[in-house]
């Protein structure tokens, strides 16, 4: 961790982070309203997340990212503008999907970018599969989004092809396959490079319907 991360995770962690515990979070209590709640798995620098909370303070921002030096990227990235609707946790997603998020309380998830995996002997450590993607199923409200976007066509097409197989989503391109990079998902450095350099990204929404 940088001065600067490890300075902004000391400060405000105890401000926005949570601790992990096998308990169920309360997100209207957590974040004093009742807005929609927007999860975001693997925030990595915090970059994106932060520039749509700031952007959107009528949406409630709850992030996900094991990495500390990325909680402390994120965490210095909202204490300038002070935004209020954040809450973070460095821990494992699988277990805090699990454990402390409820059935049917969350109207989106936002997964950006995972780790490619590129090795097929190492396809199996992608988090997108059925199990995680029945998992996440149940967290979401009926009608909730599970928006994807990867810089990587084989994972792009991994990921279309997982959710095609389950059922009780919908998916939101009319060709049913990839959407146009959608307005509320900004463009990162990382995104902006790779574009540069002639890379493409790819992005999918499903919306859970009822069932």
């Amino acid at each position: 961790m940088t001065a600067g991360q490890t300075a902004a995770y000391e400060e405000l962690m105890p401000v926005y982070g949570l601790e992990y515990e096998k308990q169920k979070l309360d997100l209207a209590q957590l974040f004093g309203n009742q807005n929609p709640v927007v999860l975001e798995i693997g925030f990595g620098m915090g970059a994106s997340l932060a520039e749509q909370a700031t952007k959107n303070p009528d949406k409630n921002f709850f992030g996900i990212e094991v990495h500390r030096p990325g909680v402390g990227s994120l965490l210095a990235r909202i204490k300038e503008p002070g935004a209020t609707n954040v809450r973070v946790i460095a821990h494992d997603a699988i277990e805090v999907l699990e454990h402390m998020i409820s059935d049917a309380s969350l109207d989106k998830v936002q997964l950006f970018f995972p780790d490619r995996w590129p090795k097929k002997r190492h396809h199996k450590r992608r988090i997108v599969k059925s199990d995680f993607v029945q998992q996440l199923r149940t967290k979401l409200k009926n009608g909730g989004i599970f928006h994807m976007a990867t810089d990587w066509e084989n994972y792009a097409e991994h990921m279309l092809g997982v959710m095609q197989a389950e059922s009780g989503w919908q998916n939101l391109s009319e060709n049913n396959d990839y959407v146009p990079r959608p307005d509320d998902r900004p463009v990162t450095k990382f995104q902006a490079r790779g574009e540069r350099l002639g890379h493409g990204v790819w992005d999918l929404m499903f919306t859970k319907t009822e069932g």
